[in-house]
């Protein structure tokens, strides 16, 4: 009995090796909600997995006459799927970064505009920044790192916490002493309201 069952998968393989399409819907059959539960497992989204399922199974297909053994299949599959979900994060973490950056320069340039509105100069302007840049490096190391992550990458608290492997509690209290301090150094060279648009999360 095992011997036919043997025969018969062979047989199954070399059929979809030579392009027989049923037994190609066998194998997606077979290993489909498995190959989609894996990406998931990668990207936590449901549907841009199955996508890429979808797409395994196509490149599969395409390149049936390489697989060289039956458990290549299952192989080629998870390898394929594994391949784009990593692509695929590191795109979104490009998008993101790109994203973010744009909303810096917004920030920037919505601060510079509200300077304008006040009659600040381009020197006073310039004054201002390299006062912000220097108070910055003042503060300790850990503070600023915390600070800069929240600042200028915008990132939430959970995010930094846990690339920076502390808690959210330490997170909180970096970024409220960094606040504390610039306010501290910058209260007396601007206005209040430019403290606000600086600082404020």
């Amino acid at each position: 009995m095992e011997q036919a069952q043997l025969s018969l998968a062979d047989f199954r393989f070399l059929r979809f090796k030579e392009g027989d399409r049923r037994a190609f819907e066998y194998y997606f059959k077979k290993y489909y909600d498995s190959i989609v539960g894996f990406g998931i497992q990668f990207i936590g989204d449901q549907d841009k997995a199955r996508s890429i399922a979808q797409d395994a199974f196509i490149k599969l297909w395409e390149n049936r006459e390489k697989v060289q053994k039956i458990n290549g299949i299952p192989s080629f599959l998870y390898t394929s799927v594994k391949t784009d979900c990593l692509n695929l994060i590191r795109h979104n973490k490009v998008v993101r970064k790109y994203e973010s950056k744009k909303l810096h320069e917004r920030e920037i340039s919505l601060n510079t505009e509200i300077l304008n509105s006040l009659n600040f100069d381009s020197v006073t302007f310039s004054e201002l920044q390299s006062l912000i840049e220097k108070s910055i490096e003042e503060l300790p190391d850990k503070c600023k790192l915390v600070f800069v992550k929240k600042r200028f990458e915008n990132k939430k608290n959970k995010e930094i916490a846990d690339e920076l492997g502390i808690t959210l509690k330490a997170v909180e209290a970096n970024i409220t002493r960094a606040t504390k301090f610039l306010k501290l150094r910058l209260s007396h060279y601007i206005l209040n309201i430019f403290i606000y648009c600086f600082l404020q999360f």
